[in-house]
């Protein structure tokens, strides 16, 4: 690895904006999550383990950092194979792991990635949990998965993996954050909600306290689900968006029919429209939220296919835009679910023009709620999404298969009155196509897009 000798682009810590659902460097720059998933075991970081060829991970970080990509979502493990356990025993920390972290810090802080960090691979950990540090068969101190979030030794033992990878990493602003528990549910505590509610509660206090003595200030904090388990077991909101120990909300948008298995790219953006409005209503209007994991779950793992890269870049593109437009922090994070699990140079090509969008909004002062009824769209057939405030919007229109090329137009009410500029966006080539000035003097703003042949977005700010 080259020297990592050069000011570091993330030395500022990620904080949540002082007035609005939104992030910002301790610096008061704006910050936005744009990345996905990866996973140690996967081809583009595999390479680094026991530094087989670590230039090979540094070019696919150079790759990151020019598609505009910020933020990686990341396990401290993954344990699809033995190996690759934080912890060969509990307590005992791997070195080859811990060589690996470090190298991994290093690189996001030399180009600017940063990290949402989970601290278990429950996903593998349950199915073989045998095999796992912490399973008593194999001398740690839990009986079964059912009493990790109540069995105080257990407790104890997670608490120590937290503490020793803030001690180690918590220095660097290459951590944006802490996703306490991977898809929190009450299979963990015997099915109880109180115990996973209590469980959250000590956790995150004993984290802080370290990262308090250690560093003098904390990472954010977040919890998140899973999608269905959210639906199936509606207590679970108290816990993933309104607790009162979290920084930020974060959910798993996978559902059945639309985003785990998708015959069309329509139906998924529908979708995440609708999760992200239905979780906006649970979630504290100066809480950000985001979608942490995505993708074709269903159909990669039990029906056993990757999808054509063509419309998987397509589905990928429009949840994105719908994710962002129905008042998310960034574009979501895919899960890649594909074989081999890694993106499509369309994804990153995505992801980069996402980026060149962000600049069009204000975001540290965007105090979005979903548009609703406040939109109107006229003579439109396809999915129309948006999110805003008194003085600013986000609006994504993406027509069905059967659209043509009329020009269409669109209201957004209940603005503040005064000149609005409104960007055209074209979320496939990210050229902002036109911007005009319109004024609204009765707070409704009509807007004329123009053809609605194509996906387009729409950025609408208040001037002066």
């Amino acid at each position: 690895m080259k020297s990592l000798a050069v000011p570091s682009p993330v030395q500022d810590w990620i904080g949540c904006a002082q007035r609005a659902p939104y992030f910002e460097t301790e610096g008061g720059r704006s910050w936005t999550p744009v990345g996905y998933n990866e996973a140690i075991t996967w081809p583009n970081l595999a390479l680094l383990y026991r530094r087989r060829d670590p230039a090979v991970v540094e070019r696919h970080f150079a790759r990151l950092r020019d598609s505009g990509v910020t933020c990686l979502r990341l396990m401290l493990d993954y344990n699809q194979v033995r190996h690759r356990h934080f912890e060969s025993r509990c307590g005992q920390f791997a070195p080859a792991m811990v060589q690996l972290w470090d190298d991994l810090i290093a690189l996001g802080e030399l180009y600017g990635i940063r990290y949402l960090l989970t601290p278990f691979d429950t996903f593998f950990m349950a199915r073989r949990w045998r095999t796992h540090p912490y399973s008593r068969t194999n001398g740690g101190p839990c009986g079964t998965i059912g009493q990790m979030f109540t069995c105080p030794d257990t407790r104890m033992a997670i608490k120590n993996r937290l503490a020793f990878a803030t001690r180690r990493w918590g220095h660097s602003g290459a951590i944006f954050g802490w996703d306490l528990w991977n898809e929190i549910d009450t299979n963990y505590a015997g099915g109880d909600i109180a115990s996973c509610h209590a469980f959250i509660s000590d956790i995150s206090a004993a984290l802080r306290a370290e990262e308090m003595a250690a560093h003098g200030r904390c990472h954010l904090q977040t919890v998140s689900v899973f999608g269905p388990a959210l639906k199936a077991r509606p207590q679970l909101a108290e816990i993933v968006f309104r607790h009162p120990a979290l920084d930020f909300a974060s959910v798993h948008l996978y559902e059945k029919g639309t985003i785990d298995d998708p015959r069309d790219t329509l139906s998924p953006a529908r979708a995440t429209a609708r999760l992200m409005t239905e979780a906006l209503q649970h979630c504290p209007a100066d809480r950000p939220l985001l979608d942490t994991e995505h993708g074709p779950i269903h159909a990669f793992k039990d029906r056993h296919i990757t999808l054509p890269d063509a419309f998987d870049t397509r589905y990928f593109r429009r949840m994105q835009w719908a994710h962002l437009a129905s008042g998310g922090a960034g574009g979501g994070m895919r899960w890649p679910n594909r074989h081999p699990h890694v993106l499509t140079q369309g994804m990153y090509d995505s992801q980069k023009v996402l980026g060149d969008f962000l600049h069009l909004v204000d975001w540290p002062r965007f105090r979005r709620e979903p548009l609703g009824a406040r939109l109107t769209v006229h003579d439109f057939k396809g999915l129309a999404t948006g999110c805003g405030d008194g003085t600013q919007a986000v609006v994504s229109l993406m027509p069905d298969q059967h659209a043509c090329g009329t020009a269409i137009t669109l209201d957004i009410a209940a603005l503040q009155p005064g000149i609005y500029r409104v960007t055209r966006f074209n979320p496939i080539s990210g050229e902002c196509e036109s911007s005009q000035h319109q004024t609204s003097s009765n707070g409704d703003l009509a807007v004329l897009v123009g053809s609605a042949a194509q996906d387009v977005v729409l950025a609408v700010a208040r001037t002066g």
